[in-house]
């Protein structure tokens, strides 16, 4: 099938597709006059890149989750595959560990500024500049 059939098949634009095949993680065959052909299995891979990238997957590690669908038999790609899982749930795990703490710094100020947007509110002929004080 043309690029064009598989975009419209997997619901992913032909330029994912092919940013996935610059990236090494989809293949296709050319015709004499260029075009991209892809075999009817495109469309399941197609799809679990999706879901790959969905998780929160770099093109560069989803790279090493699939020879674990080109060679399922191998116990070793599958240990590989699993350990770039891993590794990709702890970076998440990492990134919303700082996203945590990024959103209580924010809690801070925002406590701060209700504070002193009450004190505005309150204080008798407010007219100058006041502090923010944490």
């Amino acid at each position: 099938m043309r690029i064009g059939e598989l975009s419209r098949r997997t619901g992913v634009s032909a330029r994912s597709l092919r940013y996935y095949e610059e990236q090494g993680l989809l293949t296709s065959s050319r015709s004499d006059t260029g075009q991209r052909h892809y075999s009817g299995a495109a469309v399941q891979r197609v799809t679990l890149i999706r879901q790959l990238f969905d998780a929160g997957m770099s093109s560069r590690a989803i790279a090493t989750v699939l020879p674990c669908v080109d060679i399922p038999g191998d116990l070793g790609v599958a240990e590989e595959t699993f350990t770039a899982m891993m590794r990709e749930r702890d970076r998440i795990d990492a990134d919303i560990a700082r996203l945590i703490e990024t959103r209580e710094a924010l809690d801070v100020l925002i406590r701060a500024n209700s504070r002193h947007r009450a004190e505005l509110s309150t204080a008798p002929g407010t007219g100058g500049p006041a502090a923010l004080t944490l």
